[in-house]
């Protein structure tokens, strides 16, 4: 099969966020872009044939529709179109498990509350075996050309200046002034998959990496303190230089990004979802598949519901 980026369209505002930025990812990885829609309404005899056929036209032209939107705003993708009957998590899963990576759109519930993410989209990111972006309609990135909203901007200064006076005033001037993807990593674990997303998402949008690790302190770190007061300071140096050893490599593998590393102190989850606040879009892993019980791990399962950006969920093996 054609390499390709897929997207789940319905006639929310938000799943026609997720084809545009599908449409712009695509263009940009030099790939097809596939529209599906899955229709779910029972034909039997119970339903007027007349009302099934009418909600098949409405699809059909829905489909049609986002498919001359893409191509107009990408002169030379390569668009098509599939409308397929059955469950939707389980058609839709299918379909991801073919693409590069799949969008799906998620309704915002309102400034920087969070997602409302369905049922559907959760058993998605839960289960497929490729990368899966939620995407909402209101957020920067979620359509080409969205101009940042000053709020917005305003959370990428401050998210941007609070941890990045080791990198640099050039660095944090960078992402001060624009927005960045942004990767939550557990540098205990292999986590290859999410930096080869990460890095090549930077390197092909032309946008500042910033890659967050976060690490707390054990129980007893209370009582250690007052006996050894550096021993923060030395449990934050080890976790800054394994970091930094793990990103060589991928320094090295895409020098044209800029990268700017942050390890701080608390719930992975929370510092996530702060760094989230004006970026173009947030990485994180999810370990294992449950192909019977969609399952992720808290902290994606928190960052995919709060993050103000849309949110790549990269299965790790």
């Amino acid at each position: 099969m054609n390499r390709h980026v897929t997207v789940g369209l319905d006639d929310s505002t938000e799943s026609h966020a997720a084809a545009a930025w599908a449409a712009r990812e695509a263009s940009s990885r030099g790939v097809a872009l596939r529209l599906v829609h899955v229709e779910e309404w029972p034909v039997t005899p119970e339903i007027p044939l007349t009302l099934t056929e009418a909600l098949v036209e409405r699809y059909e032209t829905l489909l049609r529709e986002a498919a001359e939107r893409a191509r107009r705003d990408h002169p030379g993708l390569d668009v098509t179109t599939e409308m397929v009957h059955g469950r939707a998590g389980a058609e839709l899963t299918r379909a991801a498990d073919e693409a590069e990576v799949t969008a799906l759109g998620s309704r915002g519930l309102g400034g920087f509350v969070g997602f409302l993410v369905g049922s559907v989209s959760l058993a998605v990111v839960a289960t497929s075996t490729r990368p899966v972006v939620l995407v909402r309609a209101e957020q920067p990135g979620a359509e080409a050309g969205a101009t940042e909203s000053g709020a917005a901007a305003g959370a990428a200064g401050a998210a941007g200046a609070a941890g990045q006076a080791s990198a640099g005033a050039e660095d944090a001037a960078a992402l001060d002034s624009r927005p960045d993807v942004v990767i939550g990593l557990d540098i205990s674990r292999p986590c290859d998959p999410l930096l080869d997303f990460a890095f090549g998402t930077a390197a092909r949008r032309g946008l500042p990496l910033r890659v967050v690790h976060s690490w707390s302190p054990p129980a007893s770190y209370g009582y250690a303190a007052i006996l050894d007061p550096e021993i923060g300071t030395g449990r934050g140096r080890r976790a800054a230089e394994g970091l930094a050893e793990l990103l060589r490599p991928w320094r090295s593998r895409f020098p044209e990004v800029r990268v700017v590393e942050k390890v701080v102190v608390g719930p992975a989850a929370r510092e996530l979802v702060h760094a989230s606040r004006g970026a173009e879009l947030l990485v994180v892993g999810r370990r294992g598949r449950r192909p019977a019980l969609p399952h992720l791990g808290h902290v994606a399962h928190a960052v995919i519901h709060h993050s103000t950006a849309p949110v790549a969920v990269v299965p790790l093996a």
